[in-house]
Order: structure tokens, then sequence, then C-alpha cells
């Protein structure tokens, strides 16, 4: 007999709309707007609905403006919907429940929790006694953290005084420091370095293994994606427009291969010879790169290596980054 597992994140038709006042120009509309005010609504969020399993590290992405960080926060109970279901952990979050906000953590990567003038030691501290977490289990927790995030050493550092990765990491740990069930992560990576953006990276794919904790995140880089997630969820306008894998997105979205081929004299073959075989991507001496629709790979394959003089082919798929940008785009 199988066992199903409840999904620890449960959403169904949830729906933000904000009111917004639109002000008329110059003094006149200043004055008018005192005694009539124009609103105007806007769909943050349009029916979203999905589910996270225990445990799942789900990237959820989007252009700027797209809903996701009023998506998350509506999950962590800082927003109410306008309409629409919700569970994480069995509570509904705007209800608040003080059970509900000792198991989760929100981290927004442009936002400060932990106090500016002072040491982040004493901001863990005080978040420490916050979730009454017992003082050894504060100070082992703490130790194991700052070790993998390389952060040791600044623990009694002003936190205005840390660099934007040192504090990022910071931030990490007080948003983990409770061991939530369930972690809501928004642009975690954002400004940092390429160094710190790895051992963010590593930092959350090795705690999510050991702890299981689920995990929403949000990123614009792809790298964070690609190495932490299989699974994504894409939103634009506030509607979901594609659930699955990771890997999926290249084979529904990206309807053509690159195709890169090395001959001699390469640089010298006729951009317009060269057009019946796919759009020309990169010609150099030695080598060229075509941008070929996946039913006729094959078949331009063939033709390069009967019309040219090729030495080596290689085949490979779009990058993820490349294909992400472009359903953006449209």
């Amino acid at each position: 007999m199988q066992t199903t597992t409840a999904p620890v994140i449960q959403v169904q038709g949830l729906t933000k709309a904000f009111r917004t006042y639109k002000k008329e120009p110059g003094f006149g509309g200043a004055i008018k707007g005192l005694f009539h005010r124009r609103y105007e609504q806007t769909l943050a969020v349009k029916d979203v609905t999905f589910s996270v399993a225990p445990g799942e590290l789900v990237g959820f992405l989007g252009p700027n403006g797209a809903g996701k960080t009023t998506t998350l926060k509506m999950l962590a109970g800082l927003l109410h919907p306008t309409s629409g279901k919700a569970q994480v952990l069995g509570y509904v979050p705007w209800e608040r429940d003080d059970g509900y906000r000792r198991q989760f953590a929100l981290l927004l990567g442009q936002k400060n929790q932990l106090w500016w003038d002072l040491p982040a030691r004493e901001s863990l501290d005080l978040n420490a006694k916050i979730y009454g977490i017992p003082r050894d289990l504060f100070e082992r927790t703490v130790a194991e953290m700052t070790e993998l995030l390389a952060v040791k050493d600044k623990l009694n550092v002003m936190v205005r005084e840390l660099s934007l990765g040192e504090r990022m990491k910071m931030e990490l740990i007080a948003a983990l420091l409770h061991q939530p069930k369930v972690l809501f992560l928004d642009e975690p990576t954002i400004g940092l370095d390429v160094v710190s953006q790895k051992t963010v990276r590593e930092f959350l794919r090795e705690y999510n293994a050991r702890q299981q904790t689920t995990i929403l995140l949000t990123s614009h880089y792809m790298a964070d994606i690609q190495e932490l997630c299989r699974r994504v969820i894409i939103i634009d306008h506030g509607t979901i427009f594609f659930d699955g894998l990771l890997s999926e997105v290249v084979d529904r979205f990206a309807d053509f291969k690159l195709i890169t081929i090395h001959c001699a004299g390469a640089q010298n073959c006729p951009k317009e010879d060269l057009a019946r075989y796919g759009e020309l991507v990169e010609q150099q001496a030695g080598s060229l790169k075509l941008k070929v629709k996946r039913d006729r790979v094959i078949s331009v394959c063939k033709a390069l290596l009967d019309n040219l003089p090729v030495t080596d082919i290689d085949i490979e798929e779009v990058p993820i980054e490349d294909v992400i940008r472009q359903i953006f785009a449209r």
C-alpha cells in the first residue's frame, strides 16, 4: 500500500490586487485630488495555484514585477490576499498563528533584519532569546553555520561595517537560527561577488540535504537556480505559465540547438551561403557556430559534413539562461 505525503505548501487561486491613487498632473490635479480621488487597481498576483512537497527546493522565477515577492509575502503572512487559499505546514499564513511563525523564515535580499549598529553576534543572540533557543544549541548552531559560510571572525563586527556578502551570510544565519521547516528566500545572492554567491549556494544545498527544509527560492541569477533547483515555477504578470522540471524548460521553450563546426577557412565562408543551414551566431578563424531548428539538426549536420572540410562538430543545447531571458522578453 502506497503512502502519500501531504504538501508542505499548498496554494489555490491566490490573488492579490493593490489599489493605487492616480494623481492628475500639476497643482490643479493636487487640489482636485483633495475632493475626488481616482484609483486604479493592479493585479500583482492572479489565480496562482501550486504545491510544494516536504524537503523540496523549488526555484520561483519571473521578471521584475511578475509577482514573486508578493507571493512570498502572502505565504509569510505579511500580506493578506484579495482572494484564494493557502496553507503552509497546515497553517493559514495571514492568520499569523504563533505556531506557524516559529516554523518558517523569510529572507529578503534587499531588507535588513539584523541591527545595523550592533555586532552580528548580539542580533543573533536576541533572535535566540525570541525563539527560546537553548544556549548550548545556539552556540553550536552559530559555530557550525559561521564555519560553513566563512564568517566566524566577523561575529563581533558591527553589521554596518560588514561587506554586503558578509552581511547576507549573517542574515542567512539569523533566518536559520531556529531551524525552520520552511524557508522563503527572495534574491539571497543579490549584489554578491561570484565567490560569495558560490559559498551561499553550496551552503543552501548542504543545508537542504541535511535538514530537509522546504525552500522556495527566487533569484535573477540562473546559476543559483541551475545548481540548486530541479523544479521551477515561472510566473509573469502575476500568473503561472510553467511549473515543472528545469530540464523541461529547454525542451518546451527552445526550438533550436547550437551547432559548432571546426574547419579550415571557416572565416572565409560567405554569410549568405551559411544562411541556408541556420542562423549564424559566431564566425571565427577555424570555427563557425550556427543556431539551427531542432527538427533540422540531423540534416544540417549531414550537409555541413558533405559540403565543408569539417574536422570536428559539436551539438549543444541553448544555455538555460538564454532560454529564460527569451521567455521573459516575450
